[in-house]
């Protein structure tokens, strides 16, 4: 493995070149970003070592790190032009639809369907840091799929990263995204926007927000260039992620309202479970 080429300069293709860089310094890295502040930001900070739009016939790995709804087009475009031995990976974060739209493409095997789950809320090659993706987990969809040869340099890759691997059916990944991820990301978004209105009627309200305000509401810092597709591209799994949370916050409402605390706080102690869940992930 020689060549890498990313498409989607920004945190996380930026951090996945600065960390592989580190691991596999023999690998050369072009890559290309729709926007040129992007690209150049790649290139002096030495996320990739030359700009090219299009990658060159040698290249071992094809990254697409673009927003989520433009993935489908980009891959079957890439997966046009390439030769057999050159893998693509995606790091979109749905897949249903994307592998729908490939599965009968003739260089079906030259794809690998990913998604690193990692993140910040900022976005950028200049947010980009090389320990982003150590101890993740990086969900691969219809990995069968996926030629064997071209797989076992995915491995290298993903192991060199130190990444934990999780194999899903694409469906099963969408769904399960809209709850642990998409649907947190709107209410944060949600959160934010409730405390801005009511800051039109009280200026200071900010003076009162702790650290459990700025925790809840952090995600809402996130780039909405990026938010925007997932929500689209996964629009039922997020309906269904958005009725069940609204249901749970109306159930919360009445309760408050019929002075039901004792019950309340026996909803509070049964979802405390969620810590010893969230530890043993870890």
């Amino acid at each position: 493995m020689k060549k890498i080429h990313i498409i989607g300069l920004g945190l996380l293709g930026g951090s996945f070149a600065l960390a592989l860089k580190k691991k596999m310094p023999e690998i050369e890295f072009t890559g290309f970003d729709i926007d040129p502040r992007n690209q150049e930001d790649a290139l002096t900070l030495g996320i990739i070592d030359r700009a090219l739009e299009i990658p060159e016939k040698d290249t071992d790995v094809i990254i697409l790190a673009t927003p989520a709804d433009t993935i489908s087009e980009l891959l079957k475009k890439t997966l046009d032009q390439i030769g057999k031995h050159t893998l693509v990976i995606d790091f979109g974060s749905t897949k249903e639809k994307l592998c729908q739209e490939v599965a009968q493409h003739p260089n079906r095997e030259n794809y690998l369907a990913g998604h690193p789950i990692a993140g910040t809320e900022y976005s950028g090659p200049k947010a980009a840091r090389e320990d982003l993706l150590d101890r993740k987990v990086f969900i691969i969809c219809e990995m069968d799929r996926t030629n064997l040869h071209l797989k076992e340099m995915a491995y290298a890759i993903f192991d060199a990263l130190n990444m934990k691997l999780r194999f899903m059916n694409p469906d099963e990944h969408d769904r399960h995204l809209a709850f642990v991820s998409h649907l947190s990301h709107i209410s944060s978004f949600m959160l934010g926007k409730t405390v801005l209105d009511k800051m039109q009627d009280e200026k200071n309200i900010f003076d009162m927000a702790g650290s459990g305000f700025a925790s809840t509401v952090r995600l809402a810092k996130s780039s909405p260039e990026m938010w925007a597709p997932i929500i689209q591209e996964n629009k039922a799994n997020v309906l269904e992620a958005l009725d069940r949370y609204i249901a749970s916050l109306q159930n919360f409402r009445d309760k408050i309202k019929a002075d039901q605390f004792k019950e309340i706080k026996g909803d509070m102690r049964e979802i405390n479970r969620i810590r010893d869940i969230l530890d043993l992930e870890k």
